[in-house]
């Protein structure tokens, strides 16, 4: 595949600014068309600043990341502007203001043995746990049962994101696959905001810019909103199509790490779908990414889905 050349950032603020102001037209704060047909899409600075009560030079100065953050009050305005959700908001002020502690590097991530015991327990229930930038770090039998042999998945491959765009099985799994794919590219942006230039983050979004023109796209629009909760209606080899209500969980005392659970209504089709998925994994003998914690232990003997 040729290479893709890729403009150099001004930053992250000043990238998200301009991708957001791109996606704001005049008609959504009533303002009149110029005369002349515009350049650009979306606002012109001009018009961002007026509407933000500051110096139209100003924030050129931000856009072109000559200024590398702004008081609260003027992001805030600024996000008004833009028409920023809940979620873009808090992403401003995370590019703004970066936290200046030194992340932990990725191979410090880690469950507590009573996660990994939960996992276990749900017996019923597909579950994850997802880490920074949405590497998969346990699961338990029905999460490895939807997503493949996770335990025969390299390390630098087990991760959601990355499964969903270049994993053929996970890609065809997601009957909405579009709008599952967005939700995870919206992730990943606000975990860059979290923890920005890390190796682990250039080297994923590299490689899937390279590698899947719709990421490339959609991680340039600057997607920024978080779902905690949904519905996705899933398409599985063994059992045919069904239907899970999603959660994604996080303790008070370790908000890094996410737990995904995926459920249906017992005595449902979806729910029977999801113990016929159980029982063929059982057959199948897939284990967890803790089989230690398991009560009854079982051994590895990875198989497809044939």
């Amino acid at each position: 595949m040729d290479s893709i050349e890729v403009a150099p950032s001004r930053g992250p603020l000043a990238d998200f600014l301009t991708a957001r102001r791109a996606a704001v037209s005049a008609a959504e704060h009533g303002l009149p068309e110029p005369p002349y047909r515009r350049r650009v899409p979306g606002l012109r600075r001009e018009e961002v600043a007026q509407l933000a009560g500051i110096s139209t030079d100003y924030y050129t100065r931000l856009e072109q990341g000559r200024v590398r953050t702004a008081s609260r009050s003027v992001l805030s305005a600024i996000g008004r502007a833009l028409r920023l959700n809940d979620d873009q908001h808090r992403h401003l002020f995370q590019l703004a203001y970066p936290d200046v502690l030194e992340h932990p590097g990725e191979a410090d991530q880690h469950i507590t043995p009573q996660t990994a015991r939960l996992l276990i327990n749900l017996v019923d229930t597909p579950a994850l746990v997802l880490g920074r930038y949405l590497d998969i770090l346990a699961w338990n039998r029905l999460g490895t049962a939807l997503l493949g042999d996770l335990a025969a998945t390299k390390p630098a491959h087990r991760n959601y994101v990355r499964m969903v765009f270049l994993d053929d099985h996970v890609r065809s799994l997601q009957a909405d696959w579009r709008a599952r794919a967005q939700e995870a590219v919206s992730s990943l942006r606000m975990a860059a905001g979290a923890y920005p230039d890390q190796p682990r983050l250039r080297e994923l979004v590299g490689e899937l810019s390279l590698r899947d023109e719709d990421f490339r796209t959609w991680w340039a629009d600057h997607l920024v909103t978080v779902h905690t909760s949904g519905r996705s209606r899933l398409r599985h080899p063994v059992v045919g199509e069904f239907s899970v209500d999603w959660q994604a969980l996080t303790s008070i005392d370790d908000q890094e790490h996410v737990i995904v659970l995926l459920t249906a209504p017992h005595g449902s089709p979806d729910h029977e779908a999801i113990k016929r998925l159980d029982a063929w994994a059982h057959r199948q003998r897939l284990r967890p990414s803790h089989p230690q914690a398991d009560a009854v232990p079982t051994r590895s003997s990875p198989r497809g889905y044939a």
